[in-house]
């Protein structure tokens, strides 16, 4: 919406394209309409028409970069005198931060394109044609040399590694719970690896924690899980998945069939227990035996981590990386670790690979010394 809170038709047909037309997660939808919210408002305090302003997409750049929440939050900057920070003043957001939204921007503009509320000529603003010599090679297709369209706004972002959780955090985190369930998410997320839209959108008929499931038509011997893209009732959302493989199974050791067996029986002992199809649910919070969502098992990370201690707020994300490094720590492929993080290209593995300081010191040393060569010692 505006700001006399009409809604904005070419903005919401983009979001119903994006969550309704290509099937998008209700969060990834939220992301976008967030980056276009960003945009139009740049537009209208700047007395620019959205149709034409990517051409000044350097401009929109530099003020999410400096501009404050009084600059560029819901509420109007007060007093006809405010100067608008830039270059010099301490940036407010991260490059790829900034990077996310000017995707958001240019993925509304071409829709834009597409459906003629914007003008053909906006494309070329927004992009320009480039040699492919800078993409990796798998990305070049057959030709040596060839060109694409890249895009002409775009920052510089550094290639990090996210943070991991370490072990020893994950079980400050498990000893902070005062509940089986949260214990229980603690694990399901540091040892398994799932995204808190995952866990959220589990159902109990998705738990297959025995040694053979044939009696319950799954072919997956020992004790694993299914995360299945469905449409909750509490908007938790599943990762985009292949018609191939419409129902992803993950493996799960002793340590979350245990955490599981305990919260079932913490949960079956309360009233509102049983209600409830989904695994997580509501158990001592208002409305009681209402499923989780994913936000609020994010908040659960936040409160556990200053009840344990912690010098710093471990995330759902944190616990993702974890259970991805300790996976190679214990000698695991790439390969194995995309499909067990339900990624769809090796690549995507690779942010969440951070071996422990231990294993770099164990390869250094098993590098044979040049001496064995000559018949000295090691």
């Amino acid at each position: 919406m505006d700001e006399d809170l009409a809604v904005v038709p070419e903005a919401d047909a983009f979001l119903r394209h994006v969550r309704f037309g290509k099937d998008q997660a209700e969060l990834t939808t939220r992301t976008y309409a967030g980056h276009i919210a960003l945009y139009l408002r740049w537009c209208i305090r700047t007395g620019r028409d959205w149709r034409g302003a990517a051409a000044e997409l350097g401009m929109f750049v530099v003020w999410l970069k400096f501009g404050t929440k009084q600059v560029t939050g819901i509420d109007r900057p007060s007093g006809s005198g405010l100067v608008y920070p830039g270059p010099g003043a301490k940036a407010v957001r991260e490059p790829a931060r900034i990077q996310n939204i000017l995707t958001g921007v240019r993925q509304f503009l071409l829709h834009g394109i597409t459906a003629k509320t914007v003008p053909s000529h906006v494309m070329a603003q927004m992009y320009e044609v480039a040699e492919n010599w800078d993409l990796p090679e798998q990305a070049r297709g057959e030709d040596v040399t060839g060109y694409r369209m890249r895009p002409r706004h775009r920052g510089q972002v550094p290639r990090e590694k996210g943070e991991r959780a370490d072990d020893r955090e994950i079980v400050q985190l498990f000893l902070a719970c005062r509940s089986a369930r949260d214990r229980f998410i603690v694990l399901l997320l540091g040892r398994a690896g799932l995204r808190p839209g995952g866990a959220a959108g589990l159902r109990r008929e998705d738990m297959h924690f025995m040694p053979d499931s044939s009696a319950l038509g799954c072919p997956r011997k020992g004790s694993h899980l299914h995360t299945l893209r469905r449409d909750n009732a509490n908007g938790a959302w599943a990762k985009r998945q292949s018609t191939a493989a419409p129902g992803r199974w993950k493996p799960v050791d002793h340590l979350v069939v245990l955490a599981y067996d305990q919260y079932v029986m913490e949960r079956m002992a309360l009233p509102h227990g049983p209600d409830s199809d989904f695994v997580l649910v509501n158990l001592f919070a208002e409305p009681l035996g209402a499923p989780m969502t994913a936000d609020s098992i994010t908040e659960l990370f936040g409160r556990l981590s200053k009840r344990a201690g912690l010098s710093r707020n471990v995330t759902p994300r944190m616990l993702r990386r974890a259970a991805g490094s300790n996976l190679a720590d214990a000698g695991g492929g790439q390969d194995e670790i995309a499909a067990l993080l339900d990624h769809a290209r090796l690549s995507s593995s690779e942010p969440y690979l951070t071996p422990a300081p231990d294993r770099l010191r164990d390869a250094v040393d098993a590098v044979p010394s040049p001496r064995e060569f000559v018949g000295g010692a090691r």
